[in-house]
């Protein structure tokens, strides 16, 4: 069982990504106990907010000419291809699907964080070791 709440460890040493995603699971906390009145568009916030983090993560990737950015991007790409097909049950009012979405999402990021975005990390710290 993963746990779904952040942690210190996780953080990548990269303020930028770790606040993001130290807000992410912040905010999957506070979602999965909201009330399904409540529930839609907070549910809907938070695909917004997560394709925001993403599109910066993707940004900052160009900018320094990421190797591994098709991947990363992919991945990017099917957990929000997954957050949009859930967003249209719930829209439809089956919650159940949001809510099941949000369970998978924090495994999912736990997992990207150790392998992409990890690689991200290590690639900006030796950017900013380099003379200019």
């Amino acid at each position: 069982m993963h746990d779904s709440h952040w942690k210190e460890e996780m953080a990548l040493g990269v303020p930028a990504i770790d606040e993001a995603h130290e807000a992410l699971f912040l905010e999957l906390a506070r979602l999965s106990q909201l009330s399904d009145q409540h529930f839609s568009v907070a549910f809907r916030d938070l695909i917004a907010a997560v394709e925001r983090d993403f599109r910066e993560e993707e940004e900052l990737m160009e900018e320094i000419g990421f190797p591994s950015l098709a991947n990363h991007r992919e991945q990017h790409a099917r957990v929000l291809s997954g957050l949009h097909h859930a967003w249209a049950a719930v829209d439809e009012g089956d919650l159940e699907q949001g809510r099941h979405a949000l369970s998978l999402l924090p495994q999912w990021l736990v997992f990207h964080q150790a392998t992409m975005d990890l690689a991200l990390a290590a690639a900006l710290e030796m950017l900013q070791r380099q003379p200019n």
